[in-house]
């Protein structure tokens, strides 16, 4: 008997129970089927490519915080924030993006479609969250984020009808959401495919100054009006943070099969460990209680913006594993993927390294069904260098079973 068969039966002979009770013994139990059917997961390195290369040439100085999404018709975007004169968090930026309609193979030129002219405290990414129900892809960053020399913060939204060859003008989000100073992701945002709250766009991201924090915004007309949702904030609030606050930082939401949805987050002054933090939403993004509060001590980390992502019940983390305790631009190396066959909850022994080298903020992606081949593929963009992580920008092709 086929794993998809066995899978079949395995739905089949639980139908009493309902959908919740499929998803979950699916979970327990398809997974192994799925590795039987494409053979063990052994991520390799398939293919790999620079999307960017700072040094100052043109108008741009430093290529930062990379972003990547599939189109809900199969084009790959991949962002990034092009500092204008140097590779501070502030000053002047574009967004930079380049699509690609053959699975990152080949990629347009680079195209500016937003440009914060000369601002002080320029733009910041930012999150990018794609609509399948109605085909759009929204791009949320802010502006104005560290208030320096500029007031108030804004959150902004662009947002692309027609496959990310055009983008809509800038859309200020105060009115919705105020002047409190947040920055979403950086990575992606999600929609919800599962209840509750199916169809819910969700952008989670973080603080600044004293009040820092995770906060969630959330959508429930595809983008038209936006509201502020789940929270989780800092201890001390309000107040400056000193060494082991706990001070939950950047974040990437993951929805997982049986509807919650999973934050793992910067460990900003290390509370705890130096690790990840992960919190867990079970009602669509609403709240995240103390009690879905946890730390992740497998997933060591230099405090850095990190990629995760769900696929067919597998759950893939990536980031520079290293707690080396180095200057600041040094500590980012070793550019790491692991995957969790148990929604997180353990990850496998092994991991793979993409990148030995310094190496700073992932993203990850991959298209859901589809053609069987596209089963076998994520994608990662990170930061990359030999002397720094923010020389480069790359973009890998990660084939999960080895190449077969």
């Amino acid at each position: 008997m086929s794993a998809t068969e066995r899978i079949g039966d395995l739905a089949t002979s639980v139908g009493s129970m309902g959908r919740n009770g499929v998803l979950v013994l699916l979970s327990l139990f398809a997974i192994p089927y799925l590795c039987a059917a494409y053979g063990q997961i052994e991520p390799l390195v398939y293919d790999e490519q620079l999307l960017w290369v700072g040094g100052g040439a043109g108008q741009v100085n430093t290529y930062r915080i990379p972003l990547l999404s599939f189109t809900p018709k199969g084009s790959l975007l991949a962002f990034s924030e092009a500092r204008k004169k140097s590779s501070s968090d502030i000053g002047a930026k574009f967004i930079a993006l380049r699509r690609s309609t053959d699975r990152g193979a080949t990629w347009s030129p680079t195209s500016f479609i937003v440009d914060d002219g000369s601002l002080a405290d320029g733009l910041n990414l930012g999150s990018v969250v794609v609509d399948e129900e109605v085909g759009s892809v929204i791009l949320l960053y802010s502006l104005c984020f560290h208030r320096y020399q500029c007031s108030p913060s804004s959150t902004m939204m662009v947002q692309s009808l027609d496959d990310g060859l055009t983008w809509s003008r800038p859309r200020n989000l105060s009115v919705e959401l105020g002047v409190k100073s947040f920055a979403p992701g950086p990575g992606f945002g999600i929609q919800k495919r599962y209840p509750p709250a199916v169809g819910r766009l969700i952008v989670c991201g973080h603080g600044s100054l004293g009040g820092d924090g995770i906060f969630c915004v959330l959508s429930d007309d595809h983008g038209a009006n936006w509201r502020y949702g789940a929270m989780l904030k800092s201890i001390p609030y309000n107040q400056k943070k000193q060494d082991l606050d706990f001070n939950p930082d950047e974040c990437q939401p993951v929805e997982m099969e049986d509807g919650s949805i999973v934050i793992n987050a910067r460990n900003q002054n290390n509370y705890h460990c130096r690790c990840r933090v992960v919190v867990r939403s079970t009602d669509g993004g609403e709240s995240l209680p103390v009690e879905n509060l946890g730390f992740d001590t497998t997933l060591v980390d230099p405090v850095v913006a990190a990629g995760a992502l769900q696929k067919e019940g597998v759950l893939y983390f990536t980031n520079p594993a290293s707690t080396e305790h180095r200057a600041p631009t040094e500590h980012r190396i070793n550019l790491t993927l692991r995957w969790s066959l148990t929604n997180g909850s353990s990850w496998e022994k092994d991991a793979v390294q993409i990148w030995a080298g310094p190496s700073g903020y992932s993203a990850m992606t991959s298209l859901v069904g589809g053609a069987t081949d596209d089963r076998k593929y994520i994608y990662v963009i990170y930061e990359k260098g030999h002397k720094t992580p923010y020389e480069t920008i790359s973009f890998a092709k990660i084939h999960l079973y080895g190449g077969r």
